[in-house]
């Protein structure tokens, strides 16, 4: 890794993609299926739209609810973006007691899900690749076949060659297709 800064402007990169792709989501896609095992769009939409409350409530050293996830009205793009502009700014209010892995986390997280969604609604595959050059990194670091719980399944073989979004999918225990790996999905 780098610096705390460098991981929160990673982090921030994150955020904004993950805006964008869940602003590019139409309401007739919601009941489609996404990698994520027993998800559908709708259920991924209000898990990202909460993550960044969560996130926040971790910075400030709280345990968030990561059972449920309550419904989104009105628009969960602009919801999505006021967290996260939240959750930004009280991680430069951290300064130099920036945790560099935690951020690192929030942008893993957020790295597979954007991927998720952008891949369950037909978006692009052009992403930033630092973003999942980060998460992969500390998921890499820390993530093993003991440690998966529920949130991870067992990570899929990809190409050392594959994108680093697919490979980041692929360690998340996401399914690729060769339609996805190619580019023509």
């Amino acid at each position: 890794m780098t610096s705390p800064y460098e991981a929160v402007v990673v982090l921030s990169r994150a955020l904004d993609q993950a805006g964008d792709v869940l602003a590019a989501v139409h309401p007739d896609q919601h009941s489609q299926p996404t990698p994520c095992q027993g998800w559908d769009v709708e259920r991924l939409i209000r898990h990202l739209v909460a993550t960044p409350g969560k996130f926040a409530a971790m910075v400030r050293g709280e345990q968030p609810d990561w059972a449920t996830d309550p419904p989104v009205a009105g628009d969960p793009a602009a919801a999505f973006r006021t967290a996260a502009d939240d959750l930004i700014h009280l991680w430069h209010q951290q300064g130099d007691a920036t945790d560099e892995r935690a951020a690192d986390m929030q942008t893993a997280e957020l790295a597979v899900h954007t991927w998720d969604l952008a891949r369950a609604t037909g978006q692009s595959a052009e992403l930033d690749e630092s973003v999942a050059d980060r998460g992969l990194a500390l998921m890499a670091d820390g993530l093993t076949p003991d440690n998966r719980g529920d949130a991870f399944a067992e990570e899929v073989e990809a190409p050392d060659d594959a994108p680093v979004y697919h490979r980041l999918a692929a360690f998340s225990g996401r399914r690729l297709d060769d339609a996805w790996l190619d580019g023509t999905a």
